[in-house]
């Protein structure tokens, strides 16, 4: 089917197939039309259909109800078409720049499931297809077994990669986190839509880099970090993560957290930071070459980097709470502008 998009930057079109999104196709084939969380939750991709037909993939998408449907709102992300259609976008919609890596649909298949805590999960996906992404991105992922689609950011880091690895949080009624924690999944295979999001870190900004993560949040940060680390970018930059979890059980990716540190000439910090839990109790034993402090993580973020903002980009991820605390404290306390403030919503 063809796509008409009308925008603020005037109109343009693409192709799309009747089992594919409006937002996929047109990401896919080069068209900057907007999206955080591009699975149906935040609702940046709304638009409104002025012609043609489309089907739902998720007629429950929370986003939905915030929505004029019957004046004719739609998400591209959860929009397929059944006719040939024109779309309004209230945005500038563009070309990708020539070497952009666009976003495409690959096959991959669950390997190497590890449980790091009772309620979070890390696992491989190898692709049928490599794939080239900018540290910090994140990925689509939908399983036959399990209604819907996930955004994850991608934990690993390297150029045309064949393998990407992935770490999820259960979460109550989340129906994926209980798929992968109910049944036996190596080997399962999965649709992977990606790369997407603007997260992402570029070592020729030079600038130092905070990181202020929650649970999960983690991921894409650990993906800069491999990227600055294999870059020996913390040799003539400072580096701050804050890592916020409930407990000392609750924490993972410790030892990879220590390697990066030892790796970084002295650049780089990690302070894990346990919000349920006086940290002064911890066995340090576990979690040698980190700061182990108690608190939470925004808080903890905003005591230690007092006075030391200047020549920065920040990262943010985690729970919407922690994610809207952290950017208030950016801003108010620490001075920075929202073009150095990065993060994706996912929820």
């Amino acid at each position: 089917m063809q796509i008409n998009i009308q925008s603020k930057a005037g109109e343009c079109e693409f192709t799309c197939g009747e089992d594919e999104t409006l937002l996929h196709a047109g990401l896919r084939q080069g068209l900057s039309l907007p999206y955080e969380c591009a699975t149906g939750t935040c609702g940046s991709c709304r638009a409104r259909l002025m012609d043609g037909n489309v089907a739902l993939v998720w007629n429950d998408a929370p986003a939905l109800a915030k929505l004029k449907r019957e004046k004719g709102d739609i998400l591209l992300c959860q929009a397929r078409p059944r006719s040939d259609c024109t779309v309004r976008v209230p945005a500038n919609v563009l070309s990708a720049a020539e070497g952009s890596h666009l976003p495409e649909h690959r096959k991959g298949t669950i390997a190497n499931v590890q449980r790091l805590t009772r309620d979070v999960i890390h696992f491989d996906v190898h692709l049928s297809s490599p794939i080239t992404f900018k540290a910090g991105q994140f990925v689509i992922v939908e399983s036959k077994d399990v209604p819907g689609r996930r955004a994850y950011s991608i934990v690993n880091y390297q150029p045309d990669a064949e393998t990407i690895a992935l770490v999820i949080k259960r979460k109550p009624g989340g129906g994926f986190g209980n798929w992968l924690f109910d049944t036996n999944v190596e080997g399962q295979e999965l649709d992977v839509f990606g790369p997407l999001g603007g997260a992402t870190f570029h070592a020729e900004e030079n600038k130092d880099i905070i990181c202020i993560a929650g649970g999960s949040g983690i991921a894409g940060m650990m993906s800069i970090l491999e990227c600055a680390t294999s870059q020996d970018y913390f040799r003539n930059h400072k580096g701050y993560v804050f890592f916020g979890v409930r407990s000392a059980a609750d924490a993972f990716y410790v030892n990879e957290l220590a390697r990066f540190v030892e790796a970084s000439n002295g650049g780089l910090e990690v302070t894990i930071a346990f919000s349920d839990e006086d940290a002064s109790f911890v066995q340090n034993g576990t979690f040698r070459g980190v700061n182990l402090v108690g608190g939470f993580v925004h808080e903890v973020a905003e005591k230690a980097m007092e006075d030391r903002y200047s020549d920065m980009i920040s990262y943010i991820a985690g729970p919407a709470p922690m994610v809207d605390g952290a950017i208030r404290m950016l801003v108010t306390r620490g001075g920075q502008t929202p073009d150095r403030i990065r993060f994706d919503k996912f929820s």
